[in-house]
This record gives structure tokens, sequence and C-alpha cells, in this order.
């Protein structure tokens, strides 16, 4: 079940779509909803469908569905805070970058190919109902042995996808953060004059 929440709606500078402005990283899932199959292969079919240079889409995703052992190598990779919200997420995502390929030539866009592949499954998920929250707080190396990664696959990030559930279940400390105004510099701070 759906619980409502504060106006998340970003205040922008400038007019962005709909769904950029609605779109921000929860800590509270809903612990007994399951994926929507449908829309975890939307995400991940936006993700495919990211530019990347030359087009070597140098992404790899592993998708750990809670209730799997998948997911709890992925939870147990978890540090801090990630670890106490993170596992009621009905998928945990790993987004790793294929740093070198086969041959060992490295991929010096990867990293970037990556976040962008990430950005378009984030807005994907966000317009068809489901909540992303990216974590770098995690064991990366664990990550690479409970997997089996080789050394040119780097994981760079763990995503908590799913359905959104009550703030009220978080620990208070997370509860405040849930709440919390969302915030950015102002977009002039962002521009280097030329």
């Amino acid at each position: 079940m759906t619980i409502p929440l504060l106006n998340r709606t970003a205040e922008t500078d400038a007019p962005v779509l709909d769904v950029l402005a609605d779109r921000w990283s929860p800590r509270a899932y809903a612990s007994d909803d399951a994926i929507d199959e449908s829309q975890l292969a939307s995400a991940l079919e936006a993700a495919r469908w990211a530019p990347s240079a030359n087009n070597i889409q140098p992404w790899r995703f592993i998708v750990a569905h809670r209730g799997t052992e998948a997911h709890d190598r992925v939870h147990e990779a978890l540090l801090g805070f990630n670890k106490v919200w993170a596992g009621d997420a009905a998928v945990l995502i790993v987004a790793v970058a294929e740093t070198a390929d086969a041959e060992g030539k490295p991929l010096p866009f990867a990293a970037y190919d990556l976040g962008q592949s990430v950005a378009h499954l984030s807005v994907q998920a966000h317009h068809d109902g489901l909540h992303v929250h990216q974590m770098g707080g995690f064991d990366r190396d664990g990550v690479r042995a409970a997997f089996g990664l080789d050394d040119r696959f780097e994981p760079l990030t763990v995503i908590a996808l799913g359905p959104i559930g009550d703030p009220s279940a978080l620990p208070e400390a997370l509860q405040e953060r849930e709440a919390a105004p969302r915030v950015r510099r102002p977009l002039a701070d962002s521009l280097i004059a030329v």
C-alpha cells in the first residue's frame, strides 16, 4: 500500500519535465509489495537505450529480487544506514561499469556512460510509479567476490528500486531525512563563467 508523503516536487529555477521535478530518492520502501516485472523490464530497457561512447554500452546490472540469495548478498555488502532501510526494496540492482574491453583496452568513458544508463533507468522507473535510491556506501570488493566479477568490471553504485513505503517505519533519524526539504545549489553556481 502506498502511503501519501509530503510534496517532494523540486522548486526549479527553470521549467523541467514533471517526471524530473517529481523524482526523488526515498528510503522507505514497501517491504511486502513485489515489483511489477513489466515496470522493472521497462526501467532496464530505458537503461539499455542510453547513449554511450562508440555505442560500446559499458554497463552491466546485477538485478536481485527481495527474498533471493542474490538480494541477501547485495544487502550484506551495504554499509552504514543503507543497510538499515534498503533491504525492504523489492529489488537491489548493482550498477557495474565495464572499464576495459575483453582484450584489456581501457574504456575511459565507462563510468560516465553507466551514469547515463542509470539516469535513464531512474526516470523511466519514476514515470511508471516506482522509486529509485542510488547508494555509494557499499563494499565493492565484497560485491565483486559475491558475484565473481572480473577485474575489468567495477561495481559503482547499488540501486534500491520498488514501490514506496511508509516512512514512519524508518528509524527516527531517517524519518527526519525523508521529510527534509529538497535542496540544490542555485543553477548559476554550477556554471563556469566563460
